[in-house]
């Protein structure tokens, strides 16, 4: 069974975050995060920290962040 983590960012639910082998993807419920939906995470605090950065208008300056966003390191699974 998987195991799956609500991601609510100041009381709004934004999305899920379900445990992988490599870290955890991020489903996104919120269409302000619906670019992030499927990407994979280290850890479910990239994901709280990255959502509250996209939600409040900040871009991600941080290069690897960026790529995990984009999903250059997520597979199809």
């Amino acid at each position: 069974m998987l195991q799956s983590h609500i991601i609510d960012i100041d009381g709004t639910f934004v999305g899920i975050a379900i445990r992988l082998d490599r870290g955890f993807r991020f489903i996104a419920i919120d269409p302000r995060l619906e670019e992030l939906g499927e990407t994979i995470w280290p850890a479910l605090s990239d994901i709280d920290r990255l959502a509250r950065r996209r939600l409040a208008g900040i871009p991600n300056p941080d290069p690897l962040r960026r790529a995990f966003a984009s999903g250059a390191h997520s597979s199809g699974q």
